[in-house]
């Protein structure tokens, strides 16, 4: 999507206010959203439906609801091309004293939803997802199991020392196109949930990965800038062949660089 239609889509204020609630409460419907709107709900919808095309906001389906997540990949693709060769230390120094003052008025941690967009089929994206081979080259780490419904799996260094980072359960397996897992590391009480929904179109595919019930506003900062890595390495290596030439994962963020 270009850069264009998201600056078009965010310079309206109700679309601005819309993603503020999703940034506040993510995963709402549309009656959510359109309460205390003072505009008819075919408008509400109308700015939606502009936010959805400018990949602003994705929507994932739960039997008849449509619930609607805030995706952050544009604004962080704007963010890396527009503001980060400028004055990106001390902006993230402000930007991190308020998102610090916000957090302690948060009652929740939301759920982390992001889109990309894959030159591939569903077939090999869901091969990237569950080859242990491949998940080794651009994740890291190398994710075994025979991904049948109500199987665990593991998700193993390459280091050959054997050690699991992650374990969990198949709760979905709808190859090519829905596959859900637990994921826990570290002996939660309460694992997290991440779902992978593969959407061919034509000559690509919309990969949505939905990350839930995270435990703690720590654990939904980590998912944020790991996500965005993995996904960049898989969107690589299937649309050319190769990982990143460097590890995204590793590169300091920018919150440390301050």
């Amino acid at each position: 999507m270009g850069e264009i239609e998201v600056f078009k889509a965010l310079a309206d204020p109700t679309r601005r206010l819309l993603l503020d609630r999703l940034r506040d409460r993510n995963g709402q419907t549309l009656r959510e959203l359109c309460e205390h709107l003072a505009m008819a709900r075919q408008s509400a919808t109308q700015h939606l439906d502009l936010l959805v095309a400018a990949n602003l906001v994705t929507v994932v389906r739960r039997g008849r609801e449509r619930l609607h997540y805030l995706n952050p990949a544009p604004i962080h693709e704007i963010e890396e091309r527009w503001i980060s060769g400028f004055d990106l230390p001390r902006l993230r120094a402000l930007s991190s004293i308020k998102r610090q003052a916000e957090e302690h008025a948060m009652a929740s941690v939301p759920t982390y939803v992001y889109v990309t967009y894959i030159h591939a089929t569903a077939e090999q994206v869901w091969r990237a997802l569950t080859d242990a081979d491949l998940t080794a080259r651009f994740w890291g780490h190398a994710n075994i199991s025979d991904w049948q419904q109500g199987s665990s799996w593991e998700h193993r260094r390459t280091d050959g020392s054997g050690v699991n980072d992650g374990v969990g359960t198949v709760l979905v397996a709808e190859p090519p196109t829905r596959l859900s897992i637990t994921f826990e590391s570290g002996g939660e009480q309460d694992p997290s949930v991440v779902t992978f929904l593969v959407e061919p179109h034509h000559d690509i595919v919309r990969l949505t990965v939905t990350h839930e019930r995270l435990g703690d506003l720590d654990t939904y900062t980590s998912v944020s800038s790991g996500w965005p890595a993995v996904l960049s390495n898989l969107k690589s290596l299937l649309e050319t062949g190769d990982v990143l030439p460097q590890t995204p994962w590793e590169m300091p963020s920018a919150r440390a660089a301050v």
